[in-house]
């Protein structure tokens, strides 16, 4: 008789009794590649940073992003008709822009900085040179410095001035779950992991939607033995593209639509779709890495914070939109964040990445850029609107980041005085994007303490 009782009892436990430990158990202790641990992550984020950083982008310079959603899908013919409603997104008219947004130069200094420094720039880079140089010259020494500048960049970064660009309120377009999903969906992530991972063909990735191997066991065996043998920089960039991949997941079971009444909606955790993505059970032992994998990029991102604090705390630098008191209590925010980011005790050393050969390492960082820069235009081939905002948004902040990684030399040469024009330099848009592409990620980390939470009391 006790026999009978305890069987059922085993399974009820190992079906719902350890979902907790299947989703977290793995996600403790160091990470690979790295000197840091979850536990110090967590204490760090949930206690510290995520507070202040969730209430810098309620301010209207990091709310406002403009954004080209139109833009057709490079690569095969993609349909922009999600024909769900949860998709759309409501654009800004005119006046919900703050003023100084819409017509001041704001992306990279205040609006009096900006003209004194444009003249200057004109008058040194062009008149000075040679003052009989035609337009056409003229407009072709231009595009050089444009090309110079997008040499640097990992992502794509849409056009401001064109007419199909226009301002999104993010907080009024939350990034949550939109019912897109099957196989136009997951054409986009088998894109992104079978084509841009410098992955061959050949190694099958696992749970694979779109591969018909039936031994996911095998697959998995594969692929890490594969993954392994690789060097640390292709490493960190599958990581990357995973630790982004389980953010977002994280953050459509969060901000799950539960009840789907005529006069109301209700949005919140949805344990069931948590489970079905990171429970170890349930994905072939993949979960748990997707979720040590974003604890990876969260490193990436800090780290890519803590260094680009000089380049904010230029006198010459503002956070333009008008409002000059609160432009300046913001930008002491932003500068408080950055050197809470600096502090941080174990920072992902990124002198262990294009580390060997010169010759070697720069072409496998231009090769990643490549990639990474193919990545952000794939997400024009995203066919729901909302998922194609916040898709575009977050490979543009960790392009953004992986840029300020990568221009060590240009930010320690920032010049002392506000005359002299920075090499390094980044646009209002790159600017918004890092910042609100970290906050998704610090966001997702804040979230499974909530799903550990929510997991316990299942049992």
């Amino acid at each position: 008789m006790k026999l009978v009782v305890i069987v059922p009892l085993l399974l009820l436990l190992e079906v719902s009794g350890y979902a907790e430990c299947r989703c977290f158990c793995q996600v403790t202790g160091d990470l690979d590649d790295c000197t840091c641990d979850v536990e110090t992550i967590d204490r760090f984020n949930n206690d510290q940073l995520f507070p202040k950083l969730q209430s810098l982008l309620e301010s209207d310079y990091f709310r406002f992003y403009k954004v080209n959603l139109n833009k057709p899908c490079p690569f095969w013919t993609a349909s922009s008709e999600c024909g769900l409603r949860d998709c759309a997104v409501q654009p800004c008219s005119p006046n919900e822009v703050p003023e100084g947004l819409r017509s001041a130069p704001h992306n990279k200094y205040s609006a009096e900085a900006n003209e004194q420094q444009d003249e200057c720039e004109k008058a040194k880079h062009l008149g000075a040179v040679d003052v009989s140089l035609s337009a056409e010259t003229r407009e072709a020494l231009l595009d050089w410095n444009k090309y110079d500048d997008e040499a640097e960049r990992f992502c794509v970064v849409d056009d401001e001035e064109s007419p199909d660009s226009q301002y999104v309120d993010l907080l009024l377009n939350p990034e949550r779950f939109t019912g897109y999903k099957g196989p136009e969906a997951w054409q986009i992530w088998n894109s992104i992991y079978e084509e841009n991972c410098f992955k061959p063909y050949t190694i099958k990735r696992p749970l694979n939607p779109i591969s018909f191997q039936s031994s996911p066991g095998s697959e998995a065996r594969t692929f890490y033995s594969w993954l392994e043998g690789q060097c640390v920089e292709k490493r960190a960039f599958f990581r990357l593209v995973s630790g982004l991949h389980a953010s977002i997941n994280i953050h459509l079971s969060a901000r799950y639509l539960l009840d789907d009444r005529w006069f109301q909606k209700k949005w919140g955790h949805n344990v069931s779709e948590f489970r079905q993505r990171f429970d170890s059970g349930l994905t072939a032992g993949e979960g748990p890495k997707r979720l040590r994998n974003l604890y990876f990029l969260y490193l990436i991102e800090l780290r890519a914070l803590a260094k680009v604090l000089p380049f904010f705390q230029q006198s010459s630098f503002q956070l333009y939109t008008g409002r000059p008191e609160e432009d300046r209590k913001h930008k002491e925010q932003l500068v408080d964040i950055l050197e809470l980011a600096r502090s941080f005790p174990l920072h992902f050393d990124e002198a262990s990445l294009f580390a060997g050969d010169e010759k070697e390492a720069a072409k496998l960082k231009e090769d990643i850029r490549l990639a990474f820069l193919n990545i952000s235009r794939i997400m024009d081939c995203v066919g729901c609107f909302k998922c194609r905002l916040w898709g575009k948004l977050q490979t543009q902040g960790l392009g953004t980041a992986l840029k300020i990684l990568f221009s060590e030399r240009q930010l320690e040469a920032l010049p002392k005085s506000s005359n002299q024009r920075p090499s390094f330099q980044l646009s209002r848009q790159e600017i918004v994007s890092l910042f609100n592409a970290f906050g998704r990620i610090s966001t997702s980390v804040r979230e499974l303490k909530n799903f550990r939470v929510l997991l316990a009391e299942e049992q």
